[in-house]
């Protein structure tokens, strides 16, 4: 195994952290800002992973970072595609075909989220991860960014969070539990050894009767556009047009929540891009 680069990897970490706007992950800059770019904690935040942890590769006395971390710091910083191939040769390791669905969102796929800003849109991988989402995903659904990486899976949500399942009416909960577990079934074939998918799956055996009776049942599809009605706690029921993108190379999918022009879903969308995640409710 090739050894990591531990000042080259501190100076290259510095250098992409200082060209990134807080603008460009949905932050706010704020008057006061005197880092240029994002600061440390910002993206250990994006990353998922402690202050503590991504300072110290910053300082070159880190641990070696793992293919997973290095991915999570990747998508943090926006890297593009031969930035990222750099970051794992001075970490130690170089990129290869990977194990399983690939975690890495393309430079240009995330430049297309920043450019929807009128449309919730976000990235998913072959087993429903969310890897990257604009601000009006994140007002429409929930804030990603808050949640741990593990926990910002679409499946795992709806079927362990029933906050998450009463967002749907009851035809649409049923045709997405019924379609994801069919749709994670086939991913898992696809990738027989990757253990992502393997701990996903244990995991919504042991806590979710309804997934365990699902999967029992061994059908296989792919996900596909959709209708669907959404229920937001601060602007009620939306109608929407959910268009699932996928991009062959990485085996992702760009999931995009549109509206009929003028209509009250139309509007409710540009309400929620007015305010955000902020608690609407809780305004009055």
């Amino acid at each position: 195994m090739d050894r990591i680069n531990r000042a080259g990897l501190a100076g290259f970490l510095r250098s992409r952290r200082e060209l990134v706007r807080p603008s460009d992950v949905g932050l706010e800059g704020g008057k006061r800002r005197r880092t240029p770019g994002l600061r440390r904690e910002e993206v250990a935040r994006l990353a998922g992973m402690s202050v503590d942890y991504y300072a110290r590769l910053e300082q070159a006395r880190g641990p070696r970072p793992s293919r997973q971390m290095l991915g999570a710091i990747a998508r943090a910083l926006r890297l593009t595609d031969d930035e990222r191939s750099h970051l794992y040769y001075l970490a130690g390791e170089p990129p290869g075909p990977p194990p399983g669905p690939a975690q890495d969102v393309r430079a240009g796929v995330l430049h297309l989220l920043d450019r929807l800003d009128d449309t919730p849109a976000l990235v998913s991988d072959a087993k429903y991860d969310v890897l990257a989402w604009n601000p009006l995903a994140a007002a429409l659904l929930t804030d990603f960014s808050v949640l741990p990486p593990g926990e910002r899976n679409l499946i795992w949500r709806y079927f362990t969070d029933p906050r998450a399942r009463d967002r749907h009416d009851p035809d649409g909960a049923w045709r997405f539990a019924r379609e994801s577990v069919a749709d994670l079934r086939a991913a898992a074939a696809r990738y027989p050894d990757d253990p992502g998918i393997r701990r996903l799956v244990d995991r919504l055996l042991a806590g979710s009767a309804e997934f365990a009776e699902l999967w029992s049942g061994h059908d296989v599809t792919v996900r596909r556009s959709a209708r669907k009605r959404i229920n937001h706690p601060a602007v009620g029921w939306l109608e929407l047009d959910c268009e699932t993108l996928h991009v062959p190379e990485g085996d992702q999918w760009i999931v995009l929540y549109t509206a009929a022009p003028g209509s009250p879903s139309y509007e409710a969308l540009r309400l929620l891009k007015v305010v955000g995640t902020q608690n609407l409710a809780a305004g009055g």
